[in-house]
Protein backbone atom coordinates (compact mmCIF):
# COMPACT_ATOMS: atom_id res chain seq x y z
CA UNK A 1 0.00 0.00 0.00
CA UNK A 2 2.95 2.20 0.94
CA UNK A 3 4.25 2.20 -2.69
CA UNK A 4 0.95 2.77 -4.30
CA UNK A 5 0.76 6.03 -2.23
CA UNK A 6 4.49 7.10 -3.31
CA UNK A 7 3.06 5.89 -6.86
CA UNK A 8 0.26 8.49 -6.59
CA UNK A 9 2.38 11.10 -5.01
CA UNK A 10 4.60 10.78 -8.10
CA UNK A 11 1.63 11.09 -10.39
CA UNK A 12 0.21 13.86 -8.68
CA UNK A 13 3.70 15.83 -9.00
CA UNK A 14 3.84 15.38 -12.49
CA UNK A 15 0.43 16.49 -13.22
CA UNK A 16 0.77 20.00 -11.31
CA UNK A 17 4.33 20.45 -12.90
CA UNK A 18 2.41 20.55 -16.75
CA UNK A 19 -0.31 22.23 -14.94
CA UNK A 20 2.17 25.19 -14.17
CA UNK A 21 4.04 24.85 -17.25
CA UNK A 22 0.50 25.07 -19.16
CA UNK A 23 -0.21 28.26 -16.95
CA UNK A 24 2.66 29.52 -17.51
CA UNK A 25 2.14 29.83 -20.88
CA UNK A 26 -0.83 31.43 -20.74
CA UNK A 27 -0.02 34.86 -21.29
CA UNK A 28 -1.80 38.55 -19.77
CA UNK A 29 -2.23 41.15 -22.02
CA UNK A 30 -0.18 43.40 -19.68
CA UNK A 31 3.27 44.94 -21.54
CA UNK A 32 6.64 44.03 -19.78
CA UNK A 33 9.81 44.82 -21.03
CA UNK A 34 11.97 41.64 -20.53
CA UNK A 35 9.39 38.90 -20.29
CA UNK A 36 5.51 38.21 -20.05
CA UNK A 37 3.15 38.46 -17.40
CA UNK A 38 1.11 34.80 -17.10
CA UNK A 39 -1.15 33.19 -14.92
CA UNK A 40 0.91 30.36 -14.25
CA UNK A 41 1.45 31.78 -10.29
CA UNK A 42 -1.90 30.78 -9.34
CA UNK A 43 -1.24 26.70 -10.31
CA UNK A 44 2.30 27.85 -8.67
CA UNK A 45 0.03 28.60 -5.34
CA UNK A 46 -2.31 25.83 -6.27
CA UNK A 47 0.97 23.31 -6.22
CA UNK A 48 2.47 24.56 -3.23
CA UNK A 49 -0.84 23.95 -1.43
CA UNK A 50 -1.83 20.48 -2.40
CA UNK A 51 1.03 18.95 -2.79
CA UNK A 52 4.08 19.05 0.24
CA UNK A 53 5.95 21.99 -0.41
CA UNK A 54 9.17 19.94 -1.13
CA UNK A 55 7.18 18.45 -4.14
CA UNK A 56 5.33 21.49 -4.56
CA UNK A 57 8.32 23.41 -5.11
CA UNK A 58 9.39 20.69 -7.45
CA UNK A 59 6.41 21.02 -9.81
CA UNK A 60 6.40 25.22 -9.59
CA UNK A 61 10.21 25.13 -10.39
CA UNK A 62 10.20 22.57 -12.83
CA UNK A 63 7.16 23.51 -14.88
CA UNK A 64 7.90 27.27 -14.66
CA UNK A 65 11.71 26.83 -15.88
CA UNK A 66 10.45 24.59 -18.78
CA UNK A 67 7.87 27.33 -20.32
CA UNK A 68 11.09 29.75 -20.15
CA UNK A 69 12.79 27.16 -21.97
CA UNK A 70 10.20 26.73 -24.75
CA UNK A 71 9.79 30.58 -25.17
CA UNK A 72 13.16 31.01 -25.25
CA UNK A 73 14.01 32.79 -22.25
CA UNK A 74 17.13 30.79 -21.82
CA UNK A 75 18.45 33.67 -19.83
CA UNK A 76 15.50 33.50 -17.07
CA UNK A 77 15.70 29.69 -16.83
CA UNK A 78 18.00 29.37 -13.57
CA UNK A 79 15.86 32.43 -11.80
CA UNK A 80 12.65 30.92 -12.87
CA UNK A 81 13.71 27.40 -11.48
CA UNK A 82 15.18 28.92 -8.19
CA UNK A 83 12.51 31.55 -7.78
CA UNK A 84 9.26 29.48 -8.16
CA UNK A 85 10.52 26.80 -6.10
CA UNK A 86 10.85 29.65 -3.36
CA UNK A 87 7.54 30.71 -3.83
CA UNK A 88 5.84 27.37 -3.51
CA UNK A 89 8.05 25.92 -0.91
CA UNK A 90 7.42 29.41 1.58
CA UNK A 91 3.89 29.09 0.69
CA UNK A 92 3.20 25.48 1.06
CA UNK A 93 5.08 25.60 4.82
CA UNK A 94 3.24 28.85 5.85
CA UNK A 95 -0.03 27.20 5.40
CA UNK A 96 0.59 23.59 6.70
CA UNK A 97 1.94 25.53 9.69
CA UNK A 98 -1.07 27.48 10.19
CA UNK A 99 -3.39 25.19 8.66
CA UNK A 100 -5.18 23.34 11.85
CA UNK A 101 -5.52 26.69 13.55
CA UNK A 102 -5.90 29.34 10.95
CA UNK A 103 -6.07 27.73 7.41
CA UNK A 104 -7.52 30.97 5.50
CA UNK A 105 -5.08 32.85 7.39
CA UNK A 106 -2.21 30.76 6.23
CA UNK A 107 -3.07 30.17 2.72
CA UNK A 108 -3.08 34.07 2.52
CA UNK A 109 -0.25 34.97 4.01
CA UNK A 110 1.60 32.38 2.16
CA UNK A 111 0.72 33.19 -1.16
CA UNK A 112 1.12 36.93 0.15
CA UNK A 113 4.91 35.55 0.55
CA UNK A 114 5.18 33.76 -2.35
CA UNK A 115 4.24 37.22 -4.67
CA UNK A 116 7.25 38.87 -2.64
CA UNK A 117 9.62 36.27 -3.51
CA UNK A 118 8.86 36.73 -6.90
CA UNK A 119 8.77 40.36 -6.73
CA UNK A 120 11.76 40.46 -4.82
CA UNK A 121 13.51 37.16 -7.06
CA UNK A 122 13.30 38.94 -10.29
CA UNK A 123 13.72 42.37 -9.59
CA UNK A 124 17.80 40.84 -7.30
CA UNK A 125 18.18 38.69 -10.37
CA UNK A 126 17.27 41.47 -13.34
CA UNK A 127 19.78 44.36 -11.23
CA UNK A 128 22.49 41.62 -11.94
CA UNK A 129 21.81 40.97 -15.66
CA UNK A 130 20.03 44.52 -17.00
CA UNK A 131 21.33 46.53 -14.57
CA UNK A 132 18.70 48.94 -11.98
CA UNK A 133 17.09 50.73 -14.72
CA UNK A 134 16.26 47.35 -16.43
CA UNK A 135 14.78 46.08 -13.42
CA UNK A 136 12.73 48.75 -12.24
CA UNK A 137 11.31 48.50 -15.75
CA UNK A 138 9.73 45.37 -14.62
CA UNK A 139 8.83 45.59 -11.11
CA UNK A 140 5.17 47.19 -11.75
CA UNK A 141 4.33 44.22 -13.96
CA UNK A 142 5.69 41.85 -11.86
CA UNK A 143 4.11 42.99 -8.99
CA UNK A 144 1.13 42.74 -10.61
CA UNK A 145 1.61 39.27 -11.68
CA UNK A 146 2.30 38.62 -7.76
CA UNK A 147 -0.54 39.70 -7.10
CA UNK A 148 -2.71 38.42 -9.15
CA UNK A 149 -1.28 34.83 -9.17
CA UNK A 150 -1.46 35.02 -4.98
CA UNK A 151 -5.46 36.24 -5.26
CA UNK A 152 -6.01 33.31 -7.81
CA UNK A 153 -4.33 30.84 -6.35
CA UNK A 154 -5.94 31.35 -3.13
CA UNK A 155 -9.17 31.77 -4.81
CA UNK A 156 -8.39 28.50 -7.39
CA UNK A 157 -7.55 26.37 -3.69
CA UNK A 158 -10.58 27.33 -1.95
CA UNK A 159 -12.31 25.73 -4.82
CA UNK A 160 -10.83 22.60 -5.00
CA UNK A 161 -11.25 22.26 -1.65
CA UNK A 162 -14.86 22.05 -1.90
CA UNK A 163 -14.99 18.80 -4.34
CA UNK A 164 -15.03 15.54 -2.10
CA UNK A 165 -12.08 14.04 -3.50
CA UNK A 166 -9.88 16.80 -3.41
CA UNK A 167 -10.37 16.92 0.41
CA UNK A 168 -9.60 13.68 0.89
CA UNK A 169 -6.56 13.09 -0.55
CA UNK A 170 -4.58 16.68 -0.13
Amino acid sequence: MKDNAKIQHLVWTGLFTALVAVGTMIRLPIPMSNGYVNAGDAMVIVSAFLLTPFWGAFAAGVGSAITDMMYGYFIYVPATLIIKACMALSAGAILRACRSSRPKTGAVLGSLCAAVILVGGYFGYECLIYGLAGALADLIPNTIQGIFGAAAGTVLFYALMRIPYVREHF
